[in-house]
């Protein structure tokens, strides 16, 4: 599709009408002569919003939803929130393509190039930021500075949502790794963070930090790993020209999986936990230290009992790095009023003004307002690790790559084995190689 003229290419055309055999179209739309999302009649002030949000970041985004009704009224709003991941971006690429999407969807930021690079959304510019009172500076640099593509707004960042490094505090205060104040004490440098997964591992007399990497998780070994390596000076990207080179420093993925795989040997990282097991050894104290994503502050604030803190993940090499993505805001290419469009720009304004109800799920405000503010400042452990942010490393805009994508699931995948002493790096490193070529060598169907 030609972004200047919205028009589909014959490939991107072959290629949504191959998806479409398998996915049905959902007929999601704001015109006031189209049907909604179940055939029914929406009215013109019914602005159309999809999203991927489930568990607490489901129920805290109804909450925001509900926040933008009772400005605008009842009526003014349908959501709907589908399968997280490649299901939900099916959707919103096919139903883009048959010229019936919503009015505004979510996409992680790292799915939003491909999904801008396919023709399938419309920049934002500077009038429709300022229509509603926004400009670029009230947005986190990172995120703003990472959704610009063609030189061109894409996305409006909603927060970053980094790894990060949860510690059980009587665990990790029994092995003398707590100050005065309870926090953790500082374990940037790579002899004091063994000395403090030694000492971790005297007191739970098993590992001292659970990474997940069984039973289907592929992310988060990959997340781990991209941290590490992006910490080495002069990393190269793992992917270039939209995915269409391999470009990952051999060097540098073989000392962080060594390392990896030294850690595992000693006993310090558990060898092969599924997600919900790696998690349950931090709340039990059969661990001290935990490696995912902020989100599960939910889940451990849920534990009766359960004291804990979160920080970002240590800088063990040459420069702090954390694997991050963000969600975000975009526009699906459609016609549109200058009604519908400051209509679009109002309800996302709104659920940026409701930043701190996102916050306490876990997740890093990109929107300055709210994350500058005093309320923030005092929210904790939140506020304690948002630092992460600053140093966010996205992962390599491609067409098969970004949260929950294909790329992830081959390279996590191989990752994991490592962790399980499965795989040497040199093996993982052919596999993937092997496994990536004919994405390398297949052109973006958009």
């Amino acid at each position: 599709m030609d972004h200047r003229t919205g028009t589909l290419s014959r490939r991107g055309f072959l290629t949504a009408a191959v998806g479409a055999a398998a996915v049905p179209l959902l007929a999601g739309c704001s015109s006031p002569v189209s049907a909604g999302l179940f055939g029914t009649k929406l009215s013109p002030e019914t602005l159309v919003y999809w999203n991927l949000f489930g568990g607490g970041d489901g129920t805290r985004m109804e909450a925001m939803e509900d926040g933008y009704r009772k400005i605008y009224g009842p009526n003014s709003l349908q959501a709907t929130t589908f399968a997280w991941g490649n299901p939900y971006y099916t959707k919103l690429t096919l139903a883009t393509v048959g010229n019936r999407p919503p009015d505004v969807a979510v996409a992680h930021l790292t799915r939003a190039k491909p999904l801008w690079d396919g023709g399938l959304l419309e920049p934002i510019t500077e009038a429709d930021l300022a229509s509603v009172g926004l400009s670029s500076s009230d947005f986190n640099e990172r995120p703003w500075q990472a959704q610009v593509s063609d030189g061109k707004n894409i996305a409006m960042p909603l927060d970053t949502h980094p790894l990060v490094m949860f510690f059980n505090s009587e665990v990790c205060k029994k092995a003398g790794l707590l100050d005065g104040s309870g926090n953790l004490v500082s374990l940037d440098d790579m002899d004091a963070f063994e000395a403090a997964m030694a000492a971790i591992s005297k007191v739970t007399g098993g590992p001292a930090m659970t990474i997940a990497n069984v039973g289907g998780e592929t992310a988060t070994p990959w997340r781990v790993f991209w941290t590490f390596y992006n910490q080495h000076k002069g990393a190269s990207p793992f992917l270039s020209d939209n995915g269409a080179r391999l470009t990952v420093d051999e060097d540098i993925f073989a000392d962080v999986n060594d390392r990896l795989q030294k850690w595992v040997k000693q006993g310090w990282v558990n060898k092969a936990l599924d997600y919900a097991t790696a998690e349950s050894y931090l709340f039990t104290g059969k661990a001290g230290l935990y490696l995912e994503g902020e989100w599960e502050i939910t889940t451990a604030q849920s534990v009766k009992g359960f004291e804990f803190g979160i920080v970002p993940l240590p800088t063990l090499y040459d420069t702090p790095a954390s694997q991050a993505d963000s969600h975000t805001f975009v526009l699906p290419r459609k016609n549109r009023s200058d009604e519908q469009r400051l209509q679009a720009m109002k309800f996302i304004k709104a659920m940026l003004d409701q930043s701190m109800t996102w916050a306490k799920g876990g997740h890093v405000p990109a929107f300055l307002p709210v994350a500058e503010s005093a309320e923030y400042k005092a929210l904790r452990p939140q506020s304690q690790y948002a630092s992460a942010a600053e140093h966010a490393v996205y992962d390599d805009a491609a067409w098969y790559g970004g949260s929950g994508s294909t790329f992830e699931g081959i390279v996590g995948a191989q990752l994991g084995l490592v962790q399980q002493l499965a795989s040497s790096p040199a093996q993982a490193l052919a596999a993937i190689k092997t496994q990536l070529r004919v994405y390398l060598n297949t052109p973006s169907p958009l």
